[in-house]
């Protein structure tokens, strides 16, 4: 299926750039025109404006009649004989300009009237109301800043494939504002996010994104080479273990907000590179960071949407704290019937997963049986936004046990329109019990879970020197962007989603 639809981008790119030859070469030829003249767009190097779009309509009543210098697109041309209307974009918005022989003179009129859809202009001119109220800029002198040699689609946002908007990511801007719309919100969930935990005493670092092994997280990293050191590097596909070497050395509330790197599938929940936000409290657990966590999503839905009550793909979402909260075991047997924590053996949690016909994992062990019971069975089904804790320690390798039940973990997962958005723990701070998880991790890893941990004898090290209690949580900056601006797939949210070469 993918590959068919990429298949109909090529022939749909090949055949625009047929139907559009001729106009890209009439475009050049008026390009030669100009350089010919003298007057080539591409040697401007500045322009002067004195306000952009939104000022203009924000201060119409102290700017009415007076100078005024802009720049922008043109999106549209109207003719009107001896005069046009023009619709100029800037990043703020659209502004109507009004042009006439009159003010330009026959010649400069002459040479704008050359000016194509897509040209990029400075304007200068003074403001006024049309007759029909709209607020504009009478044009009195307009300068060619930059030629658009290729002519603008007209109808963009309709094209069939949605590919060709991911490649093309300037066009899509260009014509979509309301893309425009997301990628602002992005930026402004990004600085709440950072001002939320600057408020609360956490300091921003950065931590390496290439390693020598990869850890953090099951998954399965890209692979590359320094030359000098003649050594494989891994990128790293979480931040989580540098990030607690710092609470080791005395850092007590870190964050970074950073790009993880994972060689796995591509669908509308998941891109190989993407963005997250780790923090780490010492002195905390993992119900602080569910505090935390609600804070961030609360201040994030009310900083893009100005409230708490969201719409997501038709369905209304409540974000007004406290989230719901249960245990994994409590989610399993709520949606299956199945009660793990009435299970003693390995052998009746496999009868029971069985019973269900969940696919069963490789290593079919208590805690691995009651986590592919959720993940196949519970987690599509949760909606509004809950909490789900008390993880197996078998999918858990960096989280405290539980002090009631050794199997679990004190570990949650937030979920909410049937996605993981957020995953969390009160650390494992025990260096003995570390190692032991990370040898696990490298026997699952020797079997041929690529997806597996390695052992990392430095962070072992770090911990027997002593790590206060500590909780640490991190959060998909993606899936949150997703959310609040209603968005269905993360390529939606990622300005240039990773994509397969069309040649």
């Amino acid at each position: 299926m993918a590959d068919n639809m990429e298949n109909q981008v090529l022939e749909d790119q090949v055949q625009t750039e047929e139907e559009l030859s001729e106009q890209a070469r009439i475009r050049r030829e008026k390009l030669t025109e100009l350089q010919n003249a003298g007057n080539d767009p591409f040697t401007v190097t500045k322009y002067e404006r004195t306000h952009l779009n939104s000022e203009i309509v924000e201060n119409f009543e102290q700017l009415e009649n007076a100078d005024v210098s802009i720049a922008g697109r043109i999106m549209s041309k109207r003719n009107m004989g001896k005069a046009f209307f023009c619709d100029i974009h800037d990043a703020t918005g659209k502004m109507q300009i009004y042009v006439r022989i009159n003010e330009l003179g026959e010649e400069a009129f002459a040479e704008f009237k050359k000016f194509d859809i897509g040209d990029i202009v400075g304007v200068s001119g003074f403001v006024f109301r049309t007759r029909r109220g709209e607020i504009s800029v009478h044009c009195t002198g307009i300068k060619l800043l930059s030629k658009s040699l290729r002519p603008l689609p007209e109808k963009f946002h309709g094209l069939t494939n949605q590919e060709l908007r991911y490649r093309q990511r300037y066009v899509d801007l260009i014509m979509n504002p309301e893309v425009r719309k997301t990628f602002e919100a992005r930026t402004k969930i990004i600085k709440t996010v950072r001002s939320y935990l600057d408020d609360m005493n956490y300091l921003e670092v950065e931590t390496p994104v290439l390693n020598t092994i990869s850890g953090g997280a099951n998954a399965r990293p890209f692979v590359t080479h320094h030359n000098t050191l003649d050594l494989d590097m891994y990128m790293r596909i979480a931040t989580e273990l540098h990030l607690k070497r710092l609470v080791v050395g005395g850092l007590e509330r870190v964050y970074e907000i950073g790009r993880l790197f994972r060689n796995e599938g591509m669908d509308p929940k998941h891109n190989p590179e993407f963005t997250t936000v780790e923090f780490y409290e010492a002195y905390a657990d993992y119900h602080d960071m569910m505090d935390r966590t609600e804070g961030i999503f609360v201040a994030c839905a009310k900083a893009v949407t100005g409230g708490t009550v969201i719409n997501y793909q038709g369905i209304e979402v409540d974000l007004t704290p406290p989230f719901a909260r249960m245990t994994m075991a409590e989610a399993v047997k709520k949606f299956t019937g199945i009660d793990f924590m009435a299970i003693d053996s390995d052998e009746e949690a496999l009868a029971a997963a069985k019973s269900i016909g969940i696919e069963l994992p490789k290593e079919k062990t208590w805690g691995n049986l009651l986590y592919e019971c959720f993940d196949q069975r519970v987690e599509d089904k949760l909606i509004q936004p809950t909490f789900i804790t008390d993880h197996p320690v078998e999918v858990s390798p960096l989280a405290k046990r539980c002090p009631g039940d050794k199997r679990l973990t004190e570990r949650f997962e937030l979920f909410m329109t049937s996605r993981e958005m957020a995953n969390a723990f009160s650390e494992l701070n025990d260096p003995i019990d570390q190692k032991a998880r990370f040898q696990r991790q490298v026997d699952l890893r020797n079997s041929g879970d690529e997806e597996a941990a390695m052992m990392d004898e430095d962070y072992v090290c770090a911990l027997e020197y002593g790590m206060p209690p500590t909780g640490g949580c991190g959060i998909g900056i993606d899936r949150l962007v997703m959310l609040l601006t209603d968005s269905a797939s993360i390529r939606d949210v990622i300005l240039f989603p990773t994509m397969k070469p069309l040649d």
